[in-house]
């Protein structure tokens, strides 16, 4: 069984630089990610990991 000390992929708490709402984003998203206070785009796709376009505030283990 393989053991996966070291992931690539992570959770991101992050802030929108609009209205100040934070909330958890995954890194890798596959489809584009919407503050859900004031729909601005947090997160777009870029084939791999993902373009953040908000503020990261803390990288969740």
């Amino acid at each position: 069984m393989a053991s996966y000390n070291n992931p690539k992929s992570n959770f991101l708490k992050v802030k929108c630089i609009d209205c100040g709402n934070e909330q958890i984003i995954f890194d890798h998203a596959a489809s584009n990610v919407q503050c859900i206070i004031c729909s601005k785009t947090l997160v777009k796709p870029k084939g791999g990991k993902s373009e953040i376009v908000a503020q990261i505030i803390e990288v969740l283990d």
